[in-house]
């Protein structure tokens, strides 16, 4: 439910006999006067650029994609396609103050175990879940909207993804969420899947030839064979996305990759980038902010240097007293990673993705920060919004709130976590570090040496740096196609993306406004312009894939 565009007015409700704009004469004084004052709005109406309706109010697109996408859509061309103008103006992206409510059915889908290897399974299958809901599409017509599910339970995006279906009612599509293999419910050995060496078929190519063979199989038991397929996904998920669009193009048409770091979780970028990044969200919002979460982590390593371990458990009502600097580095990473979830959701509403938390957290953060009775208090609370949203907790279990892996930035709990942190330590490359220099948060290093040397112990595997670079192109992308990238200002994850357009085809989409793809979420009133007007732009470029393709 966003705030509504100003309604335009066509011709339908502006037409005028032209003996009426002519002189009128003596007898036109005595004309009634609304019909004057709608003759002068019809003539302001005409004069606004239709086609885009609101200003942009801060939202960015690339040069190339105005140039070579936008300009195609808006401007009288010579032997234009009409046909494929007329598609896009009725899927233009409308905002929705009521928005249809998904209808989805849970399904299971026979997957193979290991699609690469006849030997190791023979043809062996485990039960992949996922999502359908045809409630918006014209069979066998319309699209097919297909979401690579990533680390995590699939209701959790389907139920936090609500421009897909927004979009298809629109665009009369078919939409399935599926479920990452090694995640939720899909499990290829069950309980056993985390054991070594089961765990070791959880790879981006696997799950990437599941979505391939589901996608080619449903089309076919749906009778949509000629229906274009457009991937959706978010961070990892975005991440798939792009990766199908390369891997897969026979299958998939275009692909929206929302807030997707395919560049820095391929080793490439400047490892203190994220929490730097984290960092300048706070600051945007009061400079002041940075100082006292610097001051408060400075008296923390004040106590832990004197080894004052029952003053740091009473300062931050710790479960437990610390007994070592290992217990420290702990309640160290634990409150960074409070930061770090506060940047990423720091949406305009309350949300219940990744735990409860209330709208624009930052400034509820630093709002708590700034006004506690002392430093390291205020830091307690302030984290507190994360780890004790309800305030029922009455103490913290620094070991049990929160679980260092070869993921930085965190890997979550529960059997997800395990998933995630297996493929850290693979393919994923996430050897981020916060300094105290170009952040505010202690030095914590997590180098390619430590990776090894965590990943070696946990899982018996040693990480390959530059693997997921030479499959997956890096970023020399440029005869790729029919790829959104969209990221949002508020993310930390967008550097770690592609921030500007490569070729008319390969269009960034930047989100002043925007915390970690909140593009992908529903409508809502407290929408920032500027995403909703990204949404829009996103609309048209799919409209516009689809209609390529049926040609």
């Amino acid at each position: 439910m966003v705030k509504r565009h100003a309604k335009l007015y066509t011709d339908d409700h502006c037409h005028m006999p032209t003996s009426h704009m002519t002189y009128w004469g003596s007898s036109a004084l005595m004309f009634d006067m609304s019909a004057r004052l709608l003759l002068i709005f019809c003539v302001l109406i005409f004069s606004l650029d239709i086609s885009h309706g609101l200003p942009r109010s801060g939202f960015q697109i690339s040069s190339f994609e105005k140039d070579n996408f936008g300009m195609k859509l808006s401007e009288p061309e010579k032997g234009r396609d009409v046909s494929a103008e007329r598609l896009i103006k009725k899927a233009r992206w409308k905002s929705n103050s009521d928005p249809p409510t998904p209808q989805f059915k849970e399904k299971y889908f026979s997957q193979m175990i290991d699609h690469f290897n006849f030997n190791s399974m023979g043809n062996g299958t485990y039960d992949q879940r996922y999502l359908i809901t045809d409630q918006f599409w014209k069979k066998g017509v319309g699209p097919i909207f297909f979401y690579t599910g990533n680390e995590g339970d699939i209701w959790d995006f389907a139920m936090n993804s609500g421009f897909i279906t927004e979009l298809a009612a629109q665009q009369d599509a078919l939409v399935i969420f599926a479920e990452h293999r090694y995640y939720g419910k899909s499990l290829p050995f069950g309980n056993n899947s985390f054991k070594i060496p089961e765990i070791g078929l959880l790879t981006v190519e696997q799950a990437l030839a599941d979505y391939a063979i589901m996608i080619t199989e449903l089309k076919r038991e749906l009778g949509a064979t000629m229906c274009p397929v457009i991937v959706f996904g978010g961070s990892y998920g975005g991440m798939l996305s792009v990766y199908m669009r390369l891997r897969y193009p026979n299958i998939v048409t275009g692909a929206l990759a929302a807030s997707a770091p395919i560049l820095s979780t391929a080793g490439m970028g400047d490892p203190r980038q994220f929490f730097q990044d984290v960092t300048a969200d706070f600051e945007s919002y009061n400079p002041s902010c940075s100082v006292a979460v610097r001051g408060a982590f400075s008296q923390l390593e004040g106590l832990a240097h004197h080894e004052d371990y029952r003053r740091i458990q009473s300062s931050f009502n710790l479960c437990n007293t610390p007994e070592s600097r290992q217990d420290i580095h702990q309640l160290k990473g634990l409150l960074r990673n409070a930061f770090t979830v506060m940047a990423m959701l720091d949406y305009p509403y309350s949300t219940h993705f990744m735990g409860r938390m209330p709208a624009n957290p930052v400034k509820v953060a630093c709002d708590t920060m700034l006004n506690g009775p002392n430093l390291l208090s205020a830091l307690r609370e302030t984290v507190g919004i994360v780890y004790n949203s309800t305030g029922e907790l009455q103490c913290y279990d620094i070991y049990r709130a929160y679980v260092e892996c070869a993921d930085p930035t965190g890997c979550g709990l529960g059997p997800n976590s395990l998933a995630w942190d297996y493929q850290a330590c693979t393919e994923i490359e996430l050897c981020f570090e916060s300094n105290n220099v170009t952040d505010m948060f202690p030095p914590l290093l997590f180098t390619e040496q430590d990776r090894e040397s965590y990943c070696t112990k946990k899982w018996s595997v040693v990480p390959r740096p530059g693997w997921l670079r030479a499959q997956f192109w890096g970023d020399d992308l440029s005869t790729a196609s029919n790829i959104i990238f969209s990221n949002g200002n508020l993310d930390p994850w967008a550097n770690g993306g592609v921030r500007k357009s490569l070729s008319p085809s390969l269009i960034a989409v930047n989100i002043p406004e925007g915390a970690h793809h909140l593009d992908l979420r529903g409508s809502n009133p407290a929408d920032p312009l500027s995403v909703t007007e990204a949404r829009r732009k996103e609309s048209e470029i799919i409209a516009h894939w689809v209609k390529m393709e049926e040609n």
